[in-house]
């Protein structure tokens, strides 16, 4: 029995028009496969109207939240007016677009009371559109004659109690999926469940942060494919881009669609900038060698990029570059660093405290500075955290000065197989020296497939359109 598994993003979701489009789709898909389960996100710029709203609230501003509910509710209407027609169930969902942002606004009220919006509180806000979606595409399927229901997903994914960024409990959640998602799928069902969120044990609303949605899919994926009778399972994300690009195409204009990724590949894309994948969406279905694929919904008879345990292509090919943006990179620098041992424990205890994430480390052999790159924003925290830290040192001039570098980028080249290839390197540096980009600092990750360096913001567009011309399309 063949089980698939589709995500459709905000913008496949964000008009009458796109969910007809996903509609056809799953009308199509269903015709193909054993057991259908649909995922969507909230349709596209509704989480962040929703938190908006809620931020503005806290801070004082009792308008924007309204205007936020006048808004939502005439784009929600149009579509259900458009969809949907009276002799359906438009008059049922357009009460349940108001029940929703009634509960929305009553939210709002509460946070510019107390002035605050808990964690908690903000995980129930922006939970609320990826609901509505839910409902709009089932009832739309419905009236296409498909049997189907929205589940929303707190009924299936259970988490941690860490708001805006839980983490699912995969025992329980498969337990849950088991006894409410399973029996839908056994009477010919298609549920349409809603991504990024899930549910405390106790029943407490959480989400997965932002992008979430894709991770639901896996999720449910995984948990699907652990019961004998659903296997083999595919997970399918639909969304506005032909597949998984071999660069930003606002970059480099000449972008093309890369047909296969491994895991590993697709891993280091996620986590260095590429936006079509949720970061952490490969590890369910890496467990279960669950097969992903990458389509466009608005073009969806191109074959999107597949996405799997072993790379098709010739080991040493970089098949795509990306850049994150909005970074500093601080240095930790002094003679007296050299043969001390503790430095890096103590400096990456301090980062910690801070709750920086760091993206890439570079040390100099001498010992004498220490590197990393971490999110503008945590940068004057960061330092300040090390200073005391080091203290003693920095009195000493054992270690002369903790500094940044502002408006950095890393750019990434992804490729199978890049460690142990001779020449790698040597083509990507050679790209950048001829396009006179000045390389600041580099590391080369023991995942074998990546080759990660840091430039200014100034020249990051140069560097990965040189990559891109020279290393990759001329492979």
């Amino acid at each position: 029995m063949t089980t698939l598994t589709m995500k459709f993003g905000g913008t496949s979701v964000g008009s009458a028009e796109a969910l007809t489009q996903a509609a056809d789709i799953v009308l199509d898909q269903a015709r193909q496969w054993d057991h259908l389960v649909v995922v969507v996100s909230a349709m596209s710029g509704v989480t962040d109207a929703l938190i908006r709203g809620a931020q503005t609230a806290a801070a004082g501003d009792d308008r924007t939240f309204r205007a936020v509910v006048a808004d939502l509710r005439v784009r929600h209407y149009r579509v259900v007016d458009a969809l949907l027609s009276p002799t359906d169930e438009q008059g049922r969902l357009l009460a349940v677009v108001d029940e929703y942002l009634d509960e929305f606004a009553a939210f709002c009220r509460s946070v510019h009371v107390l002035g605050e919006a808990t964690p908690r509180a903000m995980d129930a806000i922006a939970s609320l559109g990826e609901r509505l979606s839910a409902r709009i595409l089932a009832a739309l399927l419905r009236r296409r004659g498909v049997r189907s229901e929205a589940v929303d997903a707190t009924e299936l994914i259970v988490t941690d109690g860490a708001f805006q960024n839980a983490v699912p409990l995969r025992e329980a959640t498969c337990a849950r999926v088991a006894a409410r998602l399973t029996p839908l799928l056994e009477q010919g069902l298609i549920p349409v469940v809603t991504g990024f969120i899930g549910a405390t044990e106790n029943g407490v609303t959480t989400t997965l942060g932002r992008g979430g949605s894709d991770y639901s899919a896996a999720i449910l994926a995984n948990c699907l494919d652990a019961q004998a009778d659903y296997r083999p399972v595919e997970v399918w994300i639909w969304t506005d881009v032909d597949g998984v690009m071999t660069a930003d195409p606002r970059i480099a204009p000449d972008a093309r669609v890369v047909p296969t990724l491994s895991y590993s590949e697709v891993s280091e894309l996620a986590y260095f900038g590429a936006k079509v994948l949720h970061p952490r969406t490969i590890r369910p279905v890496v467990e279960r060698g669950i097969p992903l694929w990458v389509k466009n919904t608005f073009n969806p008879t191109c074959a999107g990029t597949r996405i799997a345990k072993e790379a098709e292509n010739t080991p040493g090919t970089v098949k795509a570059v990306t850049a994150i943006r909005g970074l500093s990179m601080v240095t930790v620098e002094g003679r007296g660093m050299m043969g001390v041992p503790g430095i890096a424990a103590r400096t990456f205890a301090a980062v910690a405290s801070q709750g920086a994430s760091v993206l890439m480390i570079s040390q100099s052999s001498s010992e004498q500075s220490i590197s990393f790159v971490i999110p503008t924003a945590s940068a004057p925290p960061v330092i300040g955290a090390i200073e005391e830290e080091m203290a003693l040192e920095l009195a000493r001039r054992d270690i002369d000065r903790v500094w940044s570098l502002d408006d950095v980028v890393i750019v990434t080249a992804v490729g199978a197989g890049m460690r142990t290839t001779p020449g790698v390197a040597a083509r990507v540096f050679g790209a950048l020296g001829r396009g006179g980009v000045n390389v600041i600092a580099i590391a080369q990750g023991s995942s074998d497939c990546s080759i990660s360096l840091v430039v200014l913001a100034d020249d990051a567009a140069r560097a990965v359109q040189q990559i891109h011309q020279e290393v990759i399309l001329h492979d």
